[in-house]
């Protein structure tokens, strides 16, 4: 007998199927010489401190470097503290008992280095001996998964994978529970957590906004004028801005005198703009937070969920490129999309035998290709799901249209001896841009189409205008922005060395990135404000604790993912970097441990029930340390946190200033103050002094 694993059930089942493995038993599938069982996700992980006899947060334990590590199933949350799951506990039994009535393994677990720590980390939490080979695929669709089969691969060829899995899971261990103990005993007053990805992107996030709202923004003018010829009204805008307005208005009045304009300058250059490559993961979760405002991990979760449905390619992947061997596949791809209203007006611009082919390079497919759709026809899809498809398909067909080509024209104008420019666009050859039917990209100004213009030449000015404008501060992260940051973490990186160095070397891998933003949401690090990301007053405190530390340096962190990288290939020594990850998490814990923290917006406030005590403030809830007291004010009130200053003036004052945006039980919005009564309850009072019976705590 073999036995398959796969990650999921779902995934176990269509493997089932196509093996012959029809009869149904309590945790896996068996027939024609198989089972057929699964992992629900990562059944065994690393064991916790107190796995290792270490309880609670002692200064005297850190750093905590296990030797060996221990794997332990699965935990789950319960009261105080945490217990194995019986739901993975029951699932590792079946595993376990069909590994001991098989001769050889077939991992079928998702082709990619978390796919591979899944089924290792069972593997040898079971102490299993048996052979095992690899199912390496990048659809679900069956004339891939009998290729898949048809090519076994020797299951020690991906021990590069496996130690890189590895690696990361421990660094990241090594790194969050000693740097989160560390600060947090530091800090005295609740927890912190750290994080070798989590807590580089929060820095990322809290430069931003601080640079954001720490800019001065300065107003600046500028005059446009309007002209025409043949029949054709353009526009042209002074080289000189202006920081006074008055002074741009003494100079209209001037320009409005002279009523004609010289030609000084007329430059046309022919520029070819290639089509877009396809979709990985991190572009195509861009794409849907841009265009959709979809957040990075629904865009994972609606392509995870097209995937095991058989209509796309495997999502989770950093290559925009395809092997030579496929290329023979697109046209079928292609045909497909002929069954699809939404689609058919974009097939009408794809020149067939003229495939671009640019989207062909061996050498840049790692361990899957580029996103595709597959030659399923989509059945029924629900809305989110028909756009990501969509936004793959006519992706696919942009990637195989010819490149547009545009004719940009710069003509320098002189009015006086004050000079103006105007830009000009004429598309050449549509290309990949008729697909959508969009010649410019998001943000870019459409460019006018000026008329036939020669150097010396005089033009009218039919109207002359001061335009009022601002600089602009640097833009607050959208999810689109953050996760582009965190893909090219490199080019942040001042010093040049290092910058070269880590080109095209991110935080974090396309895989994780969404948990990692979803992460920072969990912790009350950032909020979203509107579409733009944004720190809470906790995520900016943990930001002024760690921003010179080495932790929140982003290029030490895409060194590791470079690190990581090299250890997958077979290029570096996994044991040589745990063991520079155990020389960092030291120095990293002792560096917390010396922080001090200036609790600067913690104020000293009396309980108002008990009139005794100082109260304990915490991000979630302000409380009464006093267990008979049991004075309890949450935080987040109907979908909004309460500030430091409203809590204080709550206390002090028996009331909050109008808090603005939060949402009913019916999901209405509404304002309200919030305000104590006599037996120190809080409640609402509205602005017509009509206070409610709802309980705000």
């Amino acid at each position: 007998m073999k036995t398959i694993i796969a990650e999921k059930p779902s995934v176990a089942r269509e493997i089932a199927g196509l093996v012959g493995a029809s009869d149904k038993k309590d945790g896996y599938l068996t027939g024609n010489g198989y089972f057929v069982t699964w992992a629900f996700g990562h059944l065994i992980g690393l064991g916790m401190p107190e796995d290792y006899g270490i309880s609670g947060f002692d200064k005297a334990s850190l750093p905590i470097l296990p030797n060996p590590f221990l794997l332990t199933v699965r935990k789950v949350k319960k009261d105080k503290g945490y217990t194995a799951d019986t739901g993975a506990l029951k699932q590792l039994k079946v595993i376990e008992q069909l590994f001991k009535q098989s001769n050889s393994i077939i991992v079928a677990t998702d082709a990619g280095r978390e796919g591979e720590l899944i089924f290792r980390y069972i593997y040898e939490y079971l102490k299993c001996n048996k052979p095992f080979e690899r199912l390496w695929i990048s659809s679900l669709t069956e004339k891939a998964i009998k290729q898949g089969f048809d090519n076994l691969k020797d299951g020690k060829e991906f021990d590069g994978l496996y130690q890189a899995a590895q690696g990361r899971s421990r660094a990241d261990w090594l790194v969050g529970i000693n740097a989160t103990q560390a600060l947090s005993i530091a800090a005295g007053n609740g927890i912190y957590s750290l994080g070798r990805v989590q807590t580089p992107t929060l820095a990322l996030i809290c430069k931003r906004y601080l640079d954001n709202k720490n800019f001065t923004v300065k107003k600046y003018w500028q005059i446009q004028l309007l002209h025409n010829k043949a029949q054709v009204d353009f526009k042209s805008i002074s080289a000189t801005k202006w920081d006074e307005k008055q002074l741009a208005d003494d100079t209209l009045k001037v320009i409005q005198r002279s009523a004609t304009a010289t030609v000084s300058s007329v430059e046309t250059k022919s520029v070819t703009e290639q089509p877009p490559l396809l979709f990985d993961l991190t572009g195509l979760q861009k794409e849907a937070n841009k265009r959709l405002k979809l957040s990075a991990e629904a865009t994972l979760n609606i392509a995870q969920s097209l995937y095991e449905k058989k209509f796309i390619t495997y999502p989770r992947t950093g290559s925009k490129y395809i092997p030579e061997d496929m290329w023979a596949e697109i046209p079928n791809l292609v045909r497909v999309l002929q069954n699809r209203e939404d689609c058919k007006q974009a097939l009408t611009k794809i020149k067939w035998g003229r495939f671009n082919k640019r989207i062909v390079n061996d050498l840049r497919v790692t361990d899957h290709h580029g996103l595709l759709i597959t030659d399923k026809v989509p059945s029924v899809l629900n809305a989110d799901e028909n756009k990501i498809y969509n936004m793959i398909a006519l992706r696919l067909l942009e990637a195989i249209s010819q490149a547009c080509v545009k004719e940009i024209t710069d003509v320098s104008l002189q009015v006086l001896h004050y000079d103006f420019t105007a830009k000009g666009c004429k598309i050449q050859e549509a290309g990949w841009r008729s697909i959508k039917g969009s010649f410019t990209d998001d943000g870019e100004e459409p460019v006018q189409e000026l008329p036939e213009l020669h150097k010396g030449e005089e033009l009218a000015i039919k109207e002359a205008a001061v335009l009022e404008k601002q600089t602009k501060p640097p833009v607050l992260y959208t999810e689109a922005g953050l996760l582009s940051a965190m893909e090219t973490a490199g080019k942040e990186i001042e010093n040049e060395e290092e910058r070269k160095a880590l080109k095209n070397i991110g935080i974090g891998t396309p895989a994780t990135r969404a948990a990692i933003i979803e992460t920072l949401f969990t912790r009350n690090y950032i909020q979203r404000d509107k579409r733009s990301l944004i720190p809470t007053e906790k995520g900016l405190q943990v930001y002024g604790l760690v921003k010179d530390r080495k932790i929140a340096d982003v290029a030490m962190t895409a060194e590791w993912e470079l690190a990581l990288q090299k250890i997958e290939n077979n290029e570096a020594d996994a044991g040589t970097f745990q063991k520079e990850m155990e020389t960092y998490a030291k120095s990293i814990t002792d560096e917390l441990l010396q922080t001090s923290i200036v609790s600067t917006n913690q104020p000293k406030l009396t309980c108002p029930k008990c009139k005794s005590q100082q109260l304990i403030i915490r991000d979630k809830i302000v409380k009464c340390p006093d267990e008979a007291c049991n004075w309890v004010q949450f935080r987040t009130v109907c979908g909004v946190q309460i500030s430091i200053e409203n809590i204080t003036s709550l206390v002090n004052k028996g009331k909050t200033s109008l808090i603005k945006g939060m949402t009913s039980k019916a999901g209405k919005k509404f304002d309200a103050y919030i305000i104590l009564k006599e037996n120190a309850e809080s409640s609402f009072e509205f602005e017509k002094n009509k206070s409610s019976k709802r309980n705000g705590k």
